[in-house]
């Protein structure tokens, strides 16, 4: 059955959106020090996004579901993460049959960087303090080995059952 691309495309953003928001909201969230961070799975799912979606797709994926996980959970940085989480598929590409491969593999340290990079600034300039903000750090390597982890189970399986290969058969 031929689909057209970019409706399989807005569907697909629009369904990882959705899964980001709930997985980062609700799903295994732990709430760390003083200024509403937590810790979640959902930056698994935006790693997942960025491997079967074009960039822009991903970037809006991740964007959508971050900020509407923020939205409802700790309003304030809604801002940030929608910035951090755009920017957090571009290491990972979508161009390979294999989710797991070793561009997607260091993507995971790159998108480490960017999450704990991004979140320290966000809240240095929040506030007003780049000291204070370290602290935060190890929640963020935390949450992001995690959901590092959680994407190396999840790929793997999804590798198994061929699932990117029946999606873009969907395609053509």
């Amino acid at each position: 059955m031929k689909v057209n691309k970019t409706l399989t495309n807005i569907v697909t953003t629009a369904l990882f959106a959705a899964i980001i928001a709930v997985t980062t909201a609700y799903i295994f969230h732990i709430p760390v020090g003083t200024n509403g961070g937590y810790i979640h799975i959902g930056d698994c799912f935006i790693y997942l996004a960025a491997c079967f979606l074009p960039l822009p797709y991903a970037m809006l994926a991740g964007a959508i579901g971050g900020g509407f996980a923020d939205l409802m959970t700790a309003p304030a940085w809604i801002l940030p993460t929608v910035i951090i989480k755009a920017l957090l598929v571009i290491p990972f590409s979508a161009d390979f049959e294999k989710i797991l491969n070793k561009r997607n593999i260091f993507a995971l340290f790159i998108a480490t960087i960017i999450t704990c990079g991004g979140y320290y600034v966000a809240e240095s300039i929040m506030f007003g303090n780049w000291i204070t903000p370290l602290a935060s750090m190890a929640f963020g390597l935390i949450q992001a080995g995690g959901s590092g982890v959680l994407f190396v189970i999840v790929g793997g399986a999804l590798d198994k059952s061929n699932m990117k290969n029946r999606l873009l058969d969907m395609n053509t």
